[in-house]
Parts: C-alpha cells; sequence; structure tokens
C-alpha cells in the first residue's frame, strides 16, 4: 500500500489527523486536559503525520490554540487544514456564516490562531438540508479564491458535498479534495468516492471510523466480518476499518481524530495493515446505508 498520496500538487502521507476531537464534549469549549491534548499533537508529528485537520470553529478557538501552542514554530511539512462556512455562538449553536465577509472574517481568525501567513487548505463546508442557503456557491468559491490569490491559502476543498455542488465548482476553481461522512458502516457517499476517483481528486472521509455520535467504533467491534480480519492480521476492528479505507482509492486521506495516545497510535499503525482479496470480500459485506 502507498502510504503517501496527492492533495492537490502536495505530496502527502495518508495518514492524517483530525484535531476536532481536542476540543470540549461537542467540539465546544476547552477539553478537560489541555496538557493532555498537546501531549497528542505533539506525538503525531512524531510518529509521521504531516497534515493536521481543524478550524477555528472547534471551539470555538480552543483546537487551534492548542495547535499553536504545542507544535508552533511547525515542523518543515506539516500541512494546515481548516474548513470555513460555519459559526458557533456562545451557547456552542451552530450556524451558516457564508457571506464572503464572514468567509474573509474565518480564513482571517484561522491565520491568526494558528500563527501562520498562508492556510494549505481551506474546505468550504456546504449548508445541508433544514438550512438557509442565502449564498451562491460562485460568490463563495469567488470569495475563496480571491483568497487564494492574494496568498492566503494554497487549495480549496468542498466539505459536506454532493456530487452537483463538485461538479459546478470544478467549473468555478481547482477542487483539490472533498471531505464528506464515509466509513465501512455508512457507504451513502460511495457515488462520490468514485467521482472523485474519477477526476483524481483527494477524498478524506470524515468519521472514517462511523460517527462516534452513533457508537461507531464500538459498532465496529459489533460487526463479524470486521473482527475475523483483525483477528487474522493481529489487528484491532478500527485498523481494520481503516485500512480498508485506504484500499478504496489512492488518493483516499484519512484524518481519525483521538484525544488519547493510545488511540493516535493505534489509528497511525493501520497504515501498515495490508488487506488481501480475501479480506476486501468479506468486509464488501459490511455497511449500513442510509445513515448520515
Amino acid at each position: 500500500m502507498h502510504t503517501t498520496t496527492c492533495l492537490g500538487d502536495k505530496r502527502i502521507n495518508r495518514m492524517g489527523f483530525g484535531a476536532m476531537q481536542l476540543a470540549g464534549p461537542g467540539a465546544f469549549g476547552p477539553p478537560r486536559d489541555p496538557e493532555a491534548a498537546r501531549a497528542v499533537l505533539r506525538r503525531a508529528i512524531e510518529l509521521g503525520v504531516d497534515h493536521i485537520d481543524t478550524s477555528q470553529y472547534y471551539g470555538p478557538d480552543v483546537v487551534n490554540d492548542l495547535i499553536r501552542e504545542a507544535l508552533y514554530p511547525y515542523p518543515a511539512g506539516l500541512k494546515l487544514v481548516t474548513k470555513v462556512g460555519w459559526r458557533r455562538d456562545e451557547a456552542g449553536g451552530i450556524f451558516p456564516a457564508q457571506r464572503p465577509g464572514e468567509l474573509r472574517e474565518a480564513v482571517e481568525a484561522n491565520l491568526r490562531s494558528l500563527r501562520v501567513e498562508r492556510l494549505d487548505l481551506v474546505n468550504l463546508r456546504m449548508v445541508g438540508v433544514g438550512h438557509d442557503n442565502a449564498v451562491s456557491l460562485e460568490e463563495q468559491l469567488l470569495a475563496l479564491e480571491e483568497m487564494r490569490t492574494e496568498g492566503k491559502l494554497d487549495l480549496i476543498g468542498l466539505s459536506n458535498a454532493d456530487e452537483a455542488q463538485v461538479q459546478l465548482a470544478l467549473e468555478l476553481v481547482d477542487v483539490a479534495g472533498v471531505q464528506n461522512g464515509y466509513s465501512i458502516l455508512d457507504r451513502q457517499d460511495e457515488g462520490m468516492v468514485e467521482f472523485a476517483r474519477q477526476r483524481e481528486i483527494a477524498y478524506v472521509p470524515f468519521f472514517p471510523l462511523g460517527s462516534a455520535f452513533r457508537g461507531g467504533p464500538a459498532q465496529l467491534a459489533a460487526e463479524a466480518e470486521i473482527v475475523e480480519v483483525a483477528d487474522k492480521h493481529g489487528a484491532t476492528p478500527a485498523q481494520v476499518a481503516l485500512a480498508w479505507l485506504l484500499a478504496l482509492y489512492d488518493r483516499m486521506l484519512l484524518i481519525p481524530g483521538k484525544s488519547s495516545l493510545a488511540h493516535l497510535e493505534e489509528n497511525v499503525a493501520a497504515i501498515e495493515l495490508e488487506l488481501d482479496v480475501d479480506d476486501l470480500v468479506a468486509l464488501d459485506r459490511v455497511g449500513i446505508t442510509g445513515i448520515r
């Protein structure tokens, strides 16, 4: 298995780190033990992680502050990826923030809190069903493209996007990656994975172990096929789930996020797990669709 791939024009390790869970419950407020969170970040770098997925609205501010405190000045080659398009209120509520001025403010906030002059990739998180999509996708992307030409960011991605949105985006800007919910337990985004494959766009599944809000990691251990493959390789169900994703597409990038050193090390080690044809056939029988 290849351990590196391309994100746009950047060579990158396929196993990254998703920092959302370093904040308090619901990605709101500070963690119970900030020093432990900083230790996880430092250990991720020691293990070869070279890209961290974050956002100013995780906390808000909390996660970016932890990253800066733990890692600044940043090691050579570390890529910082963030997400804009939403904001938090004082009670932890999450609301769209799509207007060009709001997007610019969000990018600037990430730059300040991370203490960098340029972000490697900015994902635009799309507004889903139940929210008023008051700003056109074109306006949002052109605002990000303007900041890209100013040198504030290198690459543009989309998060929580459907195929029609990505297709439209490709007509307006270069799209380096798509970040959607996908895992061995929830495969309803398979069409987007194939879409990304055909266009050689990086695909970054959030909740790669299944949604923690739906018991995903525990559910992995309840799937007989996953447990059987794990036992065969002396691995854990979580490692099998991550290795399965890596085997699907050579531009699949993983950003599993854990707040403990043990789980971090378990996740990163999944890059070494080689699944054979029999494993993949068995694992193809796993999957729960219709949840998001």
